[in-house]
This record gives C-alpha cells, structure tokens and sequence, in this order.
C-alpha cells in the first residue's frame, strides 16, 4: 500500500452545479480533519446554477473556518487536471429525461424509475459514453486519480469504468443510511453498527446487524433480530414493505426491493400520483433562490428532501480511504466494487455492493457467507440484465437494448420488451448517437 500523501490535496466534483453539491461541501467543512482538502472544483456545463452553487459552497466553507479554495469552471480538462480524486454526479438530460424515465414505462404496466427497469436502462444508456468520456480526460490528466462514481445507476456505470480500466469505486448511501438509522434505535455511535450487507446497487438486503463493543472494529454482537423484534414497525415505515415480510425474511431489504417485491402496486401508485422528477424539479427551484441569497452561509433544510441523506459523510470516508488521509484508512465500507469471486455464482467482473476493505490500493470486497436462493436468484438475474444493458450502452443498437429489457425481471415479456424498446429510443434519440 502506498504511504505518500497528497502534499495539496485537489478534489473535483464533476456535476458541481447540482443543487446537492452544498451537502457535499458541508460534509467537507465538518470532516476536514479526515479529508484536508485545500483545493475544490465544480465542473458543470450548466453557468448559471454553477455560479450559485459555487458561491454558497464559498460560503459555507468561509462561516466554518475551512481554508480551501472553490473554483467553478465549465472546461473539464482544466478541472481534472492535478485533481487527486473526481466524484462523478452528473444526470445527463436534466430533471426533464429524469421525469420521462419515470413516466412512459407505466403506459404499458411497467414501473417508471430512474435507476430501475427501462427507464433505468435509459439513464445508463445515455450516462455511460459520457462518463466513459470524462474517465479518459481524467486518466490523461492524471492516470494516479481516483474516480468515485455516485451517478445513477451507480453498478452498470461503476462497471463500465472498471471494465475500461480505470480506478473507480462506486459509492450509494443506502448502506449508510441503514447504519445511521440502526444507530439511532439502538442509541449508539453510528461507528458501533456493522451491516452484513449484500447485493448490487439498488438490490440489497441487510443479512446482519453487528453492534461492535468500541466504534469501528474490535468484537461484538448480532443484534438485527432484537431490532426487527423491538423496532419493526419504524424499520419498514421507510421501506413501505409489509412488516410480516420483514420478520419472516429475518432481513432488512433496500427500499429499492418494493419495485421487485410490489411491483404492480408500485406501478398503480405511481400513476396515480405523479413523478418523483417533478417534485424534485419543483425542490430544486426553491434551492436555487435560497441559494442566490448572498447571506445563506449553511445547507438549508430544504435540501434534506432532495434525497440522499449522509451523502456526503460516505464521500469523504471514502475519498480519505483512497487518499492516505484521516482515520478512514483501511476501514471497512460498504462500496460497489468488482466481484472477483466475493459472490461465486456472478462472473468476476460483474460489479457487487458489498463490505469492503478501502485504503490507497482501492477497495478489496470481503468474504461473504452463501447469500440464500431467495436473494441470489434476483441478484444473478439483475446481473445478467446489467451487463447486457452495458453492452447496449457501449455498443448501440436496437436490438441489444431489447434483449436488455427483455432479460430484466420486470419486463420479460416478448410485446412488453419489444414496446419499450422502440418507446425508450423514441424518448432518448438526442442522446443515443446510433438512434
């Protein structure tokens, strides 16, 4: 493992002009003695939210007495170049592709989701050339960075980098999120709670809850069955899963499971009550006026409904980890990383959500016990999908993207797969360079 530290350390946050970066930069103020960071970047094409994004992160950082410089540019090569490490968060398309992702699947009876069933496909297939793309400026500009990739869907994008060769790690903060909440029911420091956690990205189950007796390692105790037992119901509040199914199964599984699990109750809902991507357009328009503001100096509370709660906490144990900084180094977190093996029925290179161990060689997965057939039947069957909703996006054409959709789990019909295949290109032609 390498010792050498970044003597100025230069992070880059590509998509800097999202109205989450504030969360993100606030992280870095609180948490400078793990991650010192003197030099931040906010690379987007969008000027003008960048310019108020960038302003408020100056703001934040100046009212918590953090020394580092924000620069907002649109030129990514000047923006990689000398970084130690990017963080990737961009949604090709804007809110508007995010809206029709969730909204013409339900026409034919198929959940519409950004990351999940075709309107997931559609992400990746517009957001892999485009990373892709970014990756190799960053590997010309600097072949020793690190690229930690938040953008959705997080597996099929991580696995594209890997694949391509890059050092990536993907990050999600579903894994966080449990631990945190686990903590406080417990009424622990989060840093007591370990998670079993196994899957892919937005397919994960809680298998253990291991309450450690000092913060981040030594000994402890499995505790996930007094938790069910004791909290079940505010457990599965967030979940919206049937509680019996929650004790019965002896598992936490990700919210993302109701897609699978509820799938057709999902769908009627979603018709009836409208898209995600519309309140969170109607949110980020709030955001960008408060953050015009020249006296807000601190994240407002607002951005807390715009998703991805301890977002930032999980960037910079992670960042710290690859970097050689802080205490982080060589800690256990939950990342999406190659499987090489961890779970034996996937091919090596399909990329898993699992516990690894994270220092400046990059995130090593550890050992899991047999995960159950009832979990390992939909993980094998997403992988197959994924990896052909990578080849798709890499290679183009039609038909490639029908046998993605017709191997997905939520699709897999002959005239489904066939309608949504010619629905999803018609939606995203301005994006598809083959279409």
């Amino acid at each position: 493992m390498s010792s050498v530290k970044p003597t100025r350390l230069k992070l880059t946050v590509v998509g800097g002009g999202s109205t989450y970066t504030p969360e993100l930069v606030d992280g870095f103020a609180r948490l400078r003695d793990s991650l010192p960071l003197e030099e931040l970047v906010l690379a987007d094409p969008a000027t003008e939210r960048l310019e108020l994004v960038g302003g408020l992160a100056r703001r934040i950082l100046a009212r918590q007495g953090h020394p580092a410089t924000v620069t907002t540019t649109t030129d990514i090569d000047a923006a990689v170049d000398g970084a130690h490490a990017v963080l990737l968060q961009l949604r090709v398309g804007g809110q508007a592709a995010r809206d029709r992702d969730e909204t013409w699947p339900l026409e034919c009876g198929c959940v519409g989701q950004e990351t999940t069933g075709a309107g997931g496909l559609a992400k990746a297939l517009r957001t892999v050339p485009v990373v892709l793309d970014i990756a190799e400026r960053i590997r010309r500009a600097n072949p020793d960075a690190w690229i930690v990739d938040f953008t959705n869907p997080v597996g099929i994008v991580t696995r594209a980098l890997l694949t391509a060769g890059h050092k990536a790690v993907g990050l999600c903060n579903v894994a966080i999120g449990f631990q945190r909440r686990f903590a406080g029911l417990l009424g622990v420091a989060a840093e007591r709670i370990q998670l079993d956690h196994v899957g892919l990205n937005h397919l994960t189950w809680e298998r253990g809850v291991t309450l450690l007796d000092a913060p981040g390692g030594g000994t402890g105790r499995e505790v996930l069955p007094e938790l069910l037992a004791a909290h079940g119901p505010a457990i599965t509040e967030g979940l919206e899963l049937p509680l019996e199914l929650v004790r019965r199964l002896g598992v936490v599984p990700s919210y993302y499971l109701r897609y699978f699990y509820q799938h057709d109750e999902v769908v009627t809902e979603l018709k009836a009550k409208g898209s995600r991507a519309a309140e969170v357009a109607a949110i980020e328009r709030r955001l960008l006026e408060m953050y015009a503001d020249p006296a807000l100096d601190e994240k407002p509370a607002l951005l807390a409904e715009r998703g991805g709660a301890y977002y930032s906490e999980a960037a910079v144990a992670l960042v710290a980890a690859l970097l050689g900084t802080g205490s982080a180094v060589g800690s256990r977190q939950v990342v999406n990383v190659r499987n090489d093996g961890t779970l034996p029925f996937l091919p090596d290179d399909a990329v898993v959500e699992v516990p690894a161990l994270v220092d400046a060689d990059g995130a090593r997965p550890l050992p899991q016990r047999p995960v159950e057939p009832l979990y390992a039947g939909l993980i094998a069957h997403v992988t197959g999908y994924e990896q052909l909703a990578l080849e798709a996006a890499l290679h183009g054409g039609r038909d490639r993207v029908h046998d993605a959709l017709l191997a997905h789990p939520l699709v897999g019909q002959l005239d489904r797969a066939a309608w949504l295949t010619d629905r999803l290109i018609a939606e995203n032609r301005a994006h598809l360079g083959w279409a």
